[in-house]
């Protein structure tokens, strides 16, 4: 199964200074590419208070565009070899910038469209203001992934049951929860879930700020081009 090994947020940080023509496979954009669309590797933009990534950061990787209607409406097309390692994380992103313990609410609804081939999962990221700490919910995924780190057992909270992973990548500490069953669209309530990483757990703590809240496509591999969607992402806190 491949495991996560980079530290993603590293590319995230970077993405804006080395946009100046990093450009990784030339392929066209979908056709359904309306307000902004790139092929290039760190190719980013803001829309509506949500800032897009396109984010090809692995090892051996091969053409990736990314199309955006509106900071919540977007998708990729990608055409990654059948290797290990993952190639990819497009997204859209929110900042938060609260802690943990002053958060009365912090919830996100998705809708994808993702293939029924390839490697990959589509997952939130999220990470606290330091980038010690990651936290990523997958909310479905395909083919020879894995978490990185051990499992914890299962959790359930708002009616999700996940797995819970705990690891660390060399950078930082990972918290990694697979929904028990793959969801396309939903509702997830996040709050809680970083309060029992925080409270009950006690892995980080509960003064720590939350920073980006992001949700893409983690992609190992996509051979020949595959599309994938979000038909519509929101991010909210209070």
């Amino acid at each position: 199964m491949a495991r996560r090994t980079l530290n993603r947020i590293t590319k995230a940080l970077i993405a804006p200074a080395l946009a100046l023509g990093a450009t990784i496979g030339l392929a066209s954009a979908p056709a359904q590419a309306a307000v902004w669309s790139s092929c290039d590797q760190w190719g980013n933009t803001t829309l509506d208070g949500y800032t897009l990534y396109n984010n090809i950061w692995g090892s051996g990787a091969g053409s990736q565009c990314i199309w955006a209607n509106s900071g919540t409406n977007w998708g990729v097309w990608a055409n990654h070899p059948v290797t290990s390692g993952i190639k990819s994380y497009p997204n859209s992103k929110k900042v938060v910038g609260k802690t943990i313990a002053s958060l009365s609410s912090l919830t996100s609804t998705y809708n994808v469209t993702v293939p029924s081939s390839g490697d990959y999962n589509t997952s939130y990221d999220i990470w606290d203001t330091d980038y010690d700490y990651e936290t990523m919910l997958w909310v479905n995924y395909n083919g020879n992934v894995g978490a990185l780190g051990t499992s914890q057992g299962t959790l359930t909270l708002n009616g999700n049951t996940w797995t819970v992973y705990k690891g660390n990548n060399g950078s930082n500490d990972v918290f990694s929860f697979l929904r028990s069953s793959d969801s396309t669209s939903g509702t997830i309530n996040i709050l809680p879930i970083l309060k029992w990483i925080a409270n009950t757990k006690g892995w980080m703590s509960s003064s720590e700020t939350i920073g980006d809240v992001q949700f893409g496509f983690e992609i190992t591999s996509s051979s020949g081009g595959l599309d994938f969607v979000a038909n519509n992402l929101t991010v909210s806190s209070s």
